[in-house]
């Protein structure tokens, strides 16, 4: 199956999962697994949150930030790849000057 990030509407998500600012996103579901292209402006955060049921798989496309896994903050920047398993939280800042853009993949599990 192909995905095509090009030929879908982005949707705004303000103060997503309690984050700053607002993230912007592509989002594909099946009803099961998301995968999604999502991008933060500069000051841009996903907040704090815990993947019970789920993992998730982070790809940097362009940008820098800092990810925060399970409260030990770590710089992530393009061409790295941040993986949170089930049962641990993750939260994802912008701490550059550009839009941080990035691929993810939630499986539920």
């Amino acid at each position: 199956m192909v995905i095509d990030f090009n030929t879908m509407e982005a949707e705004e998500f303000r103060n997503f999962k309690g984050g700053e600012k607002e993230l912007s996103a592509k989002m594909f579901w099946d009803g099961t697994n998301r995968i999604f292209k999502g991008s933060l402006c500069p000051g841009a955060s996903i907040g704090e949150h815990l993947h019970d049921t789920n993992s998730e798989i982070l790809f940097v496309i362009k940008g820098e930030g800092t990810i925060i896994d399970d409260g030990i903050a770590s710089p992530v920047k393009e061409g790295q790849c941040v993986y949170c398993p089930k049962g641990h939280s993750h939260s994802l800042v912008n701490t550059g000057e550009e839009d941080l853009i990035f691929y993810a993949a939630i499986p539920n599990q």
